[in-house]
């Protein structure tokens, strides 16, 4: 399917160079002289190489047809994390590159898409949400409770979420998984 520059966002998979980029960022540029231009950071998704290109006002860019297919989160091991299809009960093994830092987000039983092409996983669409456990919080300062400042604290699944200053561990709270941000308490 045929997209114009300016219809690219992030997160598409583009065909492009005989190989499938995803989109990671793109930038709107209107130079005083001459025309208009997308500048689009992406990554390819076979080599993991990056790449800032320009596409002009007029160019139209492939758009990689993507099925999405729910999946269930099941566990991880030594050869990469492992999948459920809601459908067949077919497991999948993603390698923790495909994953893209996502691994943090994922607990055991999470439904999540998991994006194909040609039958291939080429990544995964988390939740915009999801509920994780504080495990350890540094102490609250005496005092600081009225102000906006933030403490760390450490989830279950190891990633690490600036947190105000009144949760504890024991807590479950929100993040949000696209920026890895304190939404709230759950």
């Amino acid at each position: 399917m045929k997209i114009s520059a300016f219809d690219i966002r992030p997160g598409n998979i583009l065909e492009h160079e005989k190989g499938l980029w995803r989109v990671l960022k793109t930038d709107f540029v209107k130079p005083g002289k001459g025309g208009a231009f997308v500048q689009v950071e992406m990554k390819n998704i076979e080599t993991g190489t990056k790449s800032n290109t320009r596409f002009r006002s007029g160019e139209t860019m492939e758009k990689a047809v993507v099925e999405a297919r729910t999946m269930q989160y099941l566990y991880a091991d030594a050869t990469g994390y492992v999948f459920m299809d809601n459908e067949s009960f077919e497991q999948s093994i993603l390698s923790e590159d495909l994953l893209e830092g996502q691994t943090g987000y994922l607990l055991p039983n999470t439904e999540i898409q998991v994006n194909l092409h040609n039958d291939r996983p080429i990544g995964v669409e988390l939740p915009s949400v999801v509920v994780l456990e504080v495990t350890e919080a540094d102490p609250a300062i005496k005092g600081q409770t009225a102000t906006g400042s933030y403490k760390s604290a450490r989830m279950e699944t190891g990633i690490t979420v600036m947190v105000p200053q009144f949760v504890n561990s024991g807590e479950k709270i929100r993040v949000n998984t696209t920026d890895g941000t304190y939404i709230d308490r759950a």
